[in-house]
């Protein structure tokens, strides 16, 4: 009988990058003083659970996630470039009202999730969803029967999704994708099925007003 690996899927906590809605991609944003509160509730939430392995995309936002999860577990994180977030070349740093109004037939392009369109001269979604599914199918076979958690970011927990639900890469997104929450997937050679999304009940009450710069 196949083994399935349980999956916990995380995004990673608030950078002011998020907050100002600016694109970040593969620019190395730490998290703000509320992703770090985030962090550790999340790292509180998932402290009793039976992990075997924490991966991370070795991009710091997600790195100081992941850093908060192992040290309520005593585990090491495997830290995998393929799990980073996709790349939007000459968008990055841009809020998504200056990508409008300075590239308007991209933006458009973009927005109609084109599979094939390599957002700002960066990934398509196509070669994107391909290098995270693989690099999460690769860390699933490696843990047959057991449990692990992955650290990476909106993107990436998109395709996920979409890899689960068997969702096109161009239809429009109708689910959440929350900072630090806590979604969940089984894996089997045959794929990846749903079990849970965007838990966040663990960041009840915490926001930006209550954190001290």
């Amino acid at each position: 009988m196949e083994e399935v690996t349980r999956l916990i899927l995380i995004r990673h906590g608030e950078t002011a990058w998020n907050r100002a809605t600016r694109i970040q991609g593969h620019t190395d944003i730490p998290l703000s003083p509320l992703g770090l509160a985030q962090a550790q509730r999340l790292a509180d939430a998932l402290a009793d659970e039976p992990l075997a392995a924490i991966y991370s995309s070795d991009l710091s936002r997600a790195r100081q996630t992941a850093e908060a999860v192992a040290g309520a577990q005593g585990l090491a994180i495997h830290f995998d470039a393929a799990l980073r977030e996709r790349a939007f070349g000459r968008f990055e740093g841009l809020s998504w009202e200056e990508i409008d109004r300075g590239y308007p037939d991209d933006a458009a392009r973009w927005r109609r999730r084109e599979p094939d369109f390599a957002v700002g001269g960066g990934e398509s979604l196509t070669v994107f969803s391909a290098r995270c599914v693989a690099a999460v199918r690769r860390a699933a076979s490696a843990h047959p029967g057991q449990s692990i958690a992955l650290v990476a970011h909106g993107g990436v927990l998109d395709c996920l999704y979409r890899a689960a639900t068997q969702s096109a890469l161009d239809a429009p997104r109708s689910w959440q994708l929350g900072n630090a929450t806590i979604n969940r997937l089984l894996a089997t050679a045959e794929g990846f099925t749903l079990v849970g999304w965007n838990d966040d009940r663990h960041l009840a009450g915490l926001s930006a007003d209550d954190i001290a710069a």
